[in-house]
């Protein structure tokens, strides 16, 4: 007799702790159809998706479409072609020319020169914060942080960058457009129109005067063939890197935070054995990732946990339920800094897997480097914590109010 399980994504029980409804759905019906779609927590069956490509990324651009064909009067060719241009929602063989490109630019040796910026960065974020003798740790370093250092990779104005948080945060409706009401469609268009009017002149500028930004790399990068990224591409890879890095970043060192926060032994473990950040990083993204649920389009009949998964179903996967899957990790339920985390899913798997996760990780270290250096304490604040009711595939502290000491 199956087991009736109550699977909400959206309710607030989930937002708060999704772990233990993860738990018994991966005990009990780690594949099972609810809510139109097949829903997978198991680690094995969600990297067997991800790494299989026959299924398809296109979903959230079919949605896009659905949402644009409602629209009266109003141009909704560029928002359709972000959906179909950008390296998060495209198939191949268009995903691997993009990838090609694009993978020239955000290389290794690129992301660690980014370092030193990223370091100053934090260290003026963090002044400010000592200064007061504490901080919501959301809104004053994990939020501006990332928004910071990819507007200092790509150089941007400062005009411009006083803009693109606002603008990341309206844009991520794509991601899940079944969230949009009435106006929010409309409105995310003309987001799209003025962050593309924008790049689009940076572009321009670059073209005539290049250097070594982000931006520059990108209208540059060529394959043997001599392919290069239409202007418009290069747009959309700069729209994207916001997009789906910034909330991503920030929630990543929210969750990392609060959870060092609510074991005192841990953070000083950490403190005490610096050289153990990099080790944390992968484990708080194992932990409490950031991004919790993505989907698929199965393009074809497959069997999936003893489950026929037929052509045109949606899956779900579970990124957080794989990463606390006990068949790969043990103790899967505790924070251990010193684990070996690699194995995690948090960046997905595959072809698709997160072309910024090198950076993610760079900024995470140095935020964790920068807090444990410069204070003596951290200590969670007197409110409550608040988690983001904007998203339901990212889980992350909207506030989290921090006290501190000043350390070295």
């Amino acid at each position: 007799m199956s087991t009736a399980i109550r699977f909400n994504p959206l309710g607030a029980d989930f937002r708060a702790d999704p772990y233990p409804q993860y738990r018994l759905l991966r005990e009990t019906r780690p594949v099972h159809k609810t809510l139109g779609m097949w829903v997978l927590t198991r680690h094995a069956d969600v990297q067997a998706v991800l790494r299989d490509r026959t299924f398809s990324a296109d979903l959230i651009p079919q949605l896009v479409r659905k949402q644009a064909g409602r629209v009266s009067g109003r141009d909704v060719g560029r928002i359709e072609r972000l959906g179909r241009k950008s390296l998060v929602f495209t198939d191949n063989p268009e995903h691997a020319r993009l990838r090609g490109l694009v993978n020239r630019v955000f290389t290794a040796q690129a992301v660690a020169a980014l370092r030193p910026s990223a370091e100053k960065i934090a260290g003026e974020l963090l002044d400010r914060a000592l200064a007061a003798g504490g901080m919501d740790a959301i809104a004053g370093f994990a939020a501006p942080l990332p928004v910071a250092v990819l507007s200092e990779w790509m150089a941007l104005p400062p005009s411009l960058r006083e803009h693109v948080g606002q603008w990341t945060h309206d844009i991520r409706f794509l991601l899940e457009p079944g969230l949009m009401r009435g106006g929010d469609f409309a409105h995310v268009c003309d987001v799209v129109e003025d962050f593309v009017a924008a790049l689009t002149e940076v572009l321009d500028a670059r073209r005539a005067h290049p250097g070594d930004d982000l931006v520059s790399r990108l209208l540059a990068a060529e394959t043997g063939g001599g392919d290069r990224l239409a202007d418009e591409e290069v747009v959309f890879v700069c729209m994207m890197c916001f997009v789906a890095g910034n909330e991503t970043t920030k929630s990543l060192i929210g969750n990392g935070l609060l959870a060092l926060l609510h074991r005192p032994g841990e953070t000083e473990r950490l403190r005490a054995r610096p050289e153990l950040v990099p080790a944390a990083v992968q484990e708080m993204l194992r932990y409490d990732c950031p991004l919790q649920l993505t989907k698929r389009l199965a393009t074809r009949e497959v069997e999936i946990g003893g489950q026929l998964v037929r052509e045109g179903d949606q899956v779900l996967l579970c990124l957080g339920a794989a990463n606390r899957d006990p068949e790969v990790f043990s103790r899967p339920d505790e924070l251990d800094i010193a684990r070996d985390a690699h194995g995690h899913l948090a960046f997905g798997h595959g072809m698709h897997g997160c072309l910024g996760g090198l950076l993610a990780e760079l900024q995470t270290e140095i935020a964790f480097e920068q807090l444990l250096l410069r204070t003596d304490r951290l200590d969670l604040g007197d409110s409550d914590v608040q988690y983001q009711d904007h998203s339901y595939i990212v889980r992350g502290p909207r506030k989290l109010p921090v006290s501190f000491g000043a350390g070295a």
